[in-house]
């Protein structure tokens, strides 16, 4: 991987390309650590440290929420409305027809999508300004004595710092290298570990190895090991896949003759990605989310958190059953069987030993179950037993848990070979190009 970044910037294009996402990666950081006018700085993280799954979201955003940052909305609320439309994608056939219709179908979609994220923005805002109005203070903020005049004020700026974030992500997308939304989760979340490594570890107040606790560089090595075959192992599953052999028949049109050749279908045991995890804890977290915001206090907060919290034993029980029926809806919606099977067909392809039409489609569904059975166990497994290892006394950190939860580590590993992957390919068609000339 670094030897292609190496090679990519001694071509000119690519090395403005990576320039570009280098300069706006930096401008997203910056965001995550100005501090938003009319916050108390202090309380308010210790408000949000308080709070288990505020706590994982604001890891995710590279710590911009408990630092009460302009950008402390970070990517949320365009990933929930991400989610949201894809499910009324599904519910609604003019949805559906519309991300069919090509370029001009994908955009529409986008905007419904941009349009979505700011309705979240604004609540997810008002919901945090509500929610932690003791923590405005109005001597911060230009003099305003008015609480509401105050809380309006700092609504506006984390949704301006939400779409900015927006903003930014789809700049990547169009002049930089990867995609823009999932480098700016990447860099959130190396921000927030390389933090968490430094309190954990080297801090001079609270870190283990400051103060000279051998036991603690035992714990350092061995949570180092641990993290090296998690990663081994996510990026093995990330990049095996099973290839179905297609035949195509020769066929003759005028005086020439086409087909004959042979090829696969890949299909990728980690074919769904993340989206299962993502959408298993949503659904889990957004009860609490919307309890811990507007009844902090409640008896159903309290009860919810010891029972489905991020740290009870139950939550990773029904977070492992719910990753594995997501699994199969996300993988129904991501290969279509019945299309792969009519397009082979049109093509003049058939699978050796399997009829053309409804046999080939009913065989491909079925390896298809079986690739997806192995990626959701793999999946579930991911989630839970990592979380339960770094529990260990030795190991046990809450910044550490957060900043190398299940998905920050699959998202991080799959974004880094995307970003490889691309730079490859742009690589081979410059390559192509200059063989041309």
């Amino acid at each position: 991987m670094f030897k292609t970044f190496i090679d990519a910037f001694k071509q000119k294009d690519l090395r403005k390309k990576i320039l570009i996402t280098i300069g706006l990666c930096f401008l997203f950081v910056l965001g995550t650590w100005i501090p938003c006018p009319g916050i108390d700085l202090n309380a308010f993280k210790v408000s949000i440290e308080g709070q288990s799954f505020l706590s994982l979201l604001s890891s995710v955003s590279g710590g911009a929420l408990a630092n009460g940052a302009i950008l402390a909305l970070g990517v949320g609320p365009y990933i929930s409305s991400s989610i949201i439309i894809q499910l009324l994608t599904i519910a609604f056939p003019r949805l559906q027809a519309i991300s069919k219709q090509g370029e001009e179908g994908r955009k529409k979609i986008a905007k419904y999508t941009k349009w979505c994220a700011l309705i979240l923005a604004i609540a997810q805002a008002i919901g945090i300004v509500v929610a932690y109005s003791a923590h405005l203070q109005a001597n911060l903020l230009f003099g305003m004595a008015s609480n509401w005049l105050i809380g309006t004020f700092v609504v506006i700026i984390l949704v301006a710092g939400s779409m900015f974030t927006y903003f930014l992500g789809e700049k990547i997308t169009e002049q930089g290298i990867g995609n823009g939304m999932s480098l700016l989760i990447f860099i959130g979340i190396l921000s927030t570990a390389v933090t968490s490594f430094y309190n954990a570890f080297a801090n001079p107040d609270t870190g283990i190895i400051a103060a000279g606790n051998v036991d603690g560089l035992w714990s350092v090595l061995l949570f180092v090991v641990i993290m090296i075959l998690i990663f081994g192992l996510i990026v093995l599953f990330d990049l095996a896949e099973r290839k179905v052999p297609v035949q195509y028949a020769k066929q003759i049109k005028g005086r020439k003759m086409y087909g004959g050749q042979s090829s696969n279908i890949p299909i990728r045991l980690m074919g769904v990605g993340v989206m299962p995890i993502i959408f298993a804890s949503s659904l889990l977290t957004f009860p609490q989310l919307i309890m811990s915001i507007f009844w902090p206090e409640s008896a159903a907060n309290r009860w919810y958190s010891q029972h489905l919290g991020t740290q009870s034993w139950l939550y990773f029980v029904v977070m492992g059953l719910l990753i594995l029926a997501f699994a199969f809806f996300y993988a129904k919606i991501t290969f279509n069987a019945e299309d792969t099977s009519k397009q082979i067909q049109a093509n003049g392809g058939f699978i050796q030993g399997i009829r053309p039409g409804k046999p080939t489609a009913e065989y491909l569904n079925k390896i298809s179950n079986r690739i997806t059975l192995f990626g959701a166990i793999f999946l579930a497994a991911l989630t839970v037993i990592p979380s339960l290892i770094f529990r260990i006394d030795a190991l046990q950190s809450t910044s550490l848990i957060n900043a190398f939860a299940s998905t920050g580590m699959i998202i991080v590993v799959s974004v880094a070979l995307e970003v490889d992957k691309q730079v490859q390919a742009q690589m081979l068609m410059k390559s192509y190009k200059g063989f041309l000339k």
